[in-house]
């Protein structure tokens, strides 16, 4: 058995990468606001941009709508990885039919290549308005420097570094301060919908969806609660330290609810700043990120471009590692190797094989007849409707006593987890009706 921490010990704090001499609330905020800021990537940044130009500010209350939906699913994730010591792929491959485990995996695994494509190719668009010089430079420039940050950096200077990189999203409250808002319109489309119902809205809901509630964040939310057991001795898995929950659980809810409501408010500034610029002036067919940056000079100015510009490369640096960490995550886990960014590259191979080579196969999508900044659009909707089968085994699984013991999900936590999945649902079964 494990041996219980001293008394006047927590096992959640306090944290190695921050130390104990932080406020609490810095010192609590790891998975769930790295998890929370990865959701604002350029691929999501090109979405939102997308949304707010076609749409204006139409589409805002999806934002509010889907806030807690976002924070059912990650709590969940959480909690998945924090009681069995396993990631979802972990408890997927002990508990399920290997095809179902197989089929979860590859899915994601594409899913992913096609966003860490995307994002380096946005990333190098967005360098590119900086610092004119070839693109490819600048996507080889990115893909390496996302490698080293996996394969040399140790576990708790990785987290730090990822933490640090949040605060480029602070860049896009920024951006907000100095474009003009209708601010009558937006208060009214953030409690009411203002869209018309056709294939095109769907679709534009799926994307919203599939950005803020992708398969990704799941695993990847839950492999690094697994991780955090390593890097903090005084943590055991629930199973093995129930007494250990109910401060376990707080961190973690606490954690999900401010980085998730980080990210919906960066996105909501996004869709905000280009619905007040772009849209209204009848600029509404945005591709990319970096396009909507460029094409916010002529309205509000060098400096929104600039800073604008900066977002999307600083919030890339930060969601291509989270991209391919968490598919070697749901890889190794299936293939039951040694794994974990608290390893280092020769303790955990194969692990590392998966990480490297995702992102490499990202990188060479920009040199093929394949354009990834223009899959960024899609690769929001491909992961919206990949989703709807791993929340369902997610809800399932995390419901089992077998496997959560008595923290088993149920409540209020159990009823929002199933709308999430539910919401998804008929988003994705009503899009793929109205194209027909």
């Amino acid at each position: 058995m494990n041996a219980p921490p001293p008394k006047d010990v927590d096992p959640e704090d306090p944290s190695p990468v921050v130390g104990t001499s932080r406020p609490y609330l810095l010192r609590v905020l790891g998975p769930g606001l790295i998890t929370g800021a990865s959701d604002d990537d350029p691929s999501g940044i090109a979405t939102y941009s997308q949304i707010g130009a076609q749409y204006g500010y139409a589409l805002s209350w999806t934002m509010l709508f889907s806030y807690p939906l976002m924070v059912a699913i990650q709590i969940i994730s959480g909690r998945i990885g924090r009681t069995t010591g396993h990631g979802i792929a972990g408890v997927l491959q002990r508990y399920y039919p290997s095809r179902l485990l197989t089929f979860i995996v590859l899915t994601l695994l594409v899913a992913n290549i096609i966003n860490l494509g995307a994002d380096l190719g946005a990333m190098a668009d967005a360098l590119t308005l900086l610092a004119p010089a070839p693109r490819y430079l600048y996507v080889v420039l990115m893909a390496a420097t996302c490698i080293s940050i996996q394969l040399f950096l140790v576990y708790t200077r990785y987290v730090a570094v990822l933490k640090w990189l949040t605060l480029a999203l602070l860049t896009y409250f920024g951006v907000l301060a100095i474009v003009p808002i209708d601010w009558s319109d937006l208060l009214r489309h953030l409690v009411w919908p203002g869209w018309h119902w056709n294939h095109d809205s769907f679709l534009a809901i799926v994307a919203i969806f599939g950005t803020t509630i992708s398969p990704y964040l799941f695993f990847w939310q839950a492999s690094e609660e697994v991780e955090d057991l390593h890097a903090h001795p005084t943590r055991k898995n629930l199973l093995n330290a129930p007494t250990q929950g109910k401060r376990a659980f707080h961190r973690i809810n606490i954690d999900t609810f401010v980085g998730m409501g980080f990210s919906n408010l960066v996105a909501l500034a996004i869709i905000v700043t280009t619905a007040s610029t772009l849209h209204v002036h009848g600029l509404k067919n945005i591709e990319t990120s970096a396009q909507a940056a460029e094409a916010l000079r002529p309205f509000a100015g060098r400096f929104a471009e600039i800073v604008f510009t900066v977002g999307i490369i600083g919030t890339g640096l930060l969601a291509v590692p989270v991209l391919s960490g968490s598919a070697a995550y749901a890889v190794g886990e299936m293939r039951r190797w040694p794994m974990g960014l608290d390893r280092r590259p020769k303790e955990a191979q194969a692990f590392y094989a998966v990480l490297v080579i995702s992102t490499l196969i990202g990188m060479i999508m920009n040199f093929t007849p394949i354009n990834p900044i223009r899959a960024l659009y899609w690769s929001a909707v491909i992961n919206g409707i990949t989703a709807v089968p791993v929340m369902v085994v997610m809800m399932l699984l995390s419901a089992r006593a077998d496997i959560m013991g008595s923290f088993a999900i149920k409540g209020v936590l159990r009823f929002f987890g199933w709308l999430a999945t539910a919401v998804m649902a008929v988003v994705v079964c009503a899009t793929l009706i109205s194209a027909f």
